[in-house]
């Protein structure tokens, strides 16, 4: 498993589109960082390189992506095998980092030209496709009803990226607090610790020079 370096963990509502290089069968894993009971939407499509065109076509029929959507805990949200292309959706149950994983699975010798592919990914964190359903609204109430719930939806998830956002800094102020404590005590026994050699190279001294009747 190979991942991919880099941390998506932006504001509300997120959508990051970029595409990455793989051959067939290499697993390529990225991180995402978010709330709990947050919809995650991926769209995902297959490109495979032609030594003839020297190009990236359409990826060949029997090539497959396998996808794989864990959290840090090792429990698994999601594993299924798609198409080419296709969509894949997940909710966070739990605030923190999810690993998305994508292996191409090739069903039979589907290679042209190679085993370099090119999968472009779309990562949508808390975010709807409020097009479709204003697609299938038949008047402009209905279309209107669908905008105020996207917004309502949008506003919840906006709280609790700020919820999650909170908590974390409340982690981090206590981490620090922590660590200021304990360089406190840390600095008071090195000091009790030198007071201490002092006092004992002070006394072993004196009774050296009694000893030898120098003093």
């Amino acid at each position: 498993m190979q991942m991919l370096t880099f941390l998506l963990c932006f504001g509300f509502p997120l959508s990051t589109a970029f595409y990455f290089h793989a051959a067939e069968r290499e697993e390529k894993c990225l991180i995402e960082d978010i709330p709990s009971d947050t919809m995650v939407t991926g769209t995902f499509k297959i490109q495979q390189w032609d030594t003839g065109r020297h190009m990236f076509l359409e990826s060949a029929p029997g090539l497959g992506m396998f996808v794989t959507i864990t959290t840090y805990n090792g429990e698994v949200i999601l594993s299924k095998l798609y198409g080419p292309q296709g969509t894949f959706y997940f909710t966070s149950h739990s605030p923190g980092e999810h690993i998305i994983c994508l292996e191409s699975n090739s069903t039979r010798l589907v290679s042209f030209g190679g085993n370099r592919l090119r999968i472009h990914l779309d990562i949508r964190v808390g975010e709807h496709d409020l097009d479709a359903a204003i697609a299938q609204a038949k008047d402009k109430v209905n279309e209107l009803t669908f905008k105020l719930e996207y917004l309502i939806e949008q506003i919840g998830q906006i709280v609790k990226e700020q919820n999650y956002q909170r908590d974390r800094e409340e982690n981090f102020r206590m981490t620090s607090e922590d660590t200021n404590s304990n360089v406190l005590w840390w600095a008071f026994a090195q000091i009790l610790i030198l007071i201490s050699v002092g006092i004992f190279q002070m006394k072993y001294l004196k009774d050296f020079f009694i000893a030898k009747k120098l003093v």
